[in-house]
């Protein structure tokens, strides 16, 4: 039987908390059959796979490669769409105005303002969520505002609280930089029913709509980006620090947008499918 310490592994793997994920990983592709590169010398699988990795006879690489792809079986492929309805025009509306009676806003339930909306071009709708990344201790909290039509992001922000100021501050960079959609998504959350953010989106002369409580299913998207940035990178970290995450994440958005291709786009990258198809006033 061969003798194996994790000091034998680790100049060859970033940290041990990768050194276990690859490891494990590695271990469970042996019990499923993988042939194994060195002598087994009755050794079992975990152990094996500590030996391949220490005897350089696999690449950590591959294998993280090989990990993220088991993770994401379902993050590429996209549920079929239903036919779309008939316009949003005979959707009725719930208009509210504010005190001064100058400034008219649609704030209407989803089902009311999006089912059925077919989507052509960036900027008609965007969707904003939250949600948490865990840490080597703790968490921080994640808000997104993203495109519809292109899946890109188009600002986040990373938090310690679940105060609606960051949510504020994420759509406030959106509208600076991109202008403002026809629609605004999100759910009911105490975040994006706060006065704070109603008034941002208001000013901008929006329709808001807010999914139904706990329907995660109307923000679809959103909820298909969180499983992409977990599986494909905050699952395979342990962030020491709340900078360190905001790092890795700001690192992994610039991959998500403008290298990784997606399926429902035809293969393009978000970045390609948001640009091409802005109006060219708009993208010039």
């Amino acid at each position: 039987m061969a003798r194996v310490t994790v000091e034998d592994c680790i100049d060859k793997v970033e940290n041990r908390f990768d050194l276990v994920l690859l490891a494990s990983h590695r271990a469970r592709l042996v019990s499923s059959g993988s042939q194994i590169t060195i002598d087994r010398d009755n050794d079992k699988n975990p152990v094996v796979a500590l030996r391949e990795i220490a005897e350089k006879t696999i690449s950590p690489e591959d294998l993280k490669e090989d990990l993220i792809h088991s993770l994401q079986k379902n993050v590429e492929v996209d549920e079929p769409e239903a036919e779309t309805a008939p316009a949003l025009a005979s959707a009725p509306a719930a208009v509210t105005s504010d005190a001064a009676g100058d400034v008219q806003f649609d704030r209407m339930t989803e089902e009311d303002l999006l089912r059925g909306l077919e989507i052509t071009q960036p900027n008609q709708v965007w969707a904003m969520d939250i949600t948490y990344i865990p840490m080597a201790r703790g968490f921080v909290y994640l808000t997104v505002v993203l495109d519809w039509f292109s899946r890109r992001v188009l600002s986040w922000r990373v938090s310690i609280t679940m105060e609606a100021s960051f949510c504020v501050e994420a759509l406030e960079e959106a509208l600076a930089r991109y202008g403002r959609p026809e629609i605004f998504n999100t759910d009911q959350g105490s975040q994006f029913t706060a006065q704070e953010f109603v008034q941002t989106v208001k000013e901008q002369g929006c329709k808001l709509s807010m999914d139904g409580r706990g329907a995660w299913r109307d923000n679809v998207f959103v909820e298909r980006l969180w499983r992409s940035v977990k599986y494909e990178e905050v699952y395979l970290h342990a962030y020491e620090s709340v900078s360190e995450a905001r790092q890795a994440i700001d690192r992994y958005f610039r991959f998500y947008n403008s290298v990784r291709p997606h399926s429902a786009l035809g293969s393009a990258t978000p970045d390609s499918a948001y640009f091409r198809g802005l109006p060219l006033k708009a993208a010039a």
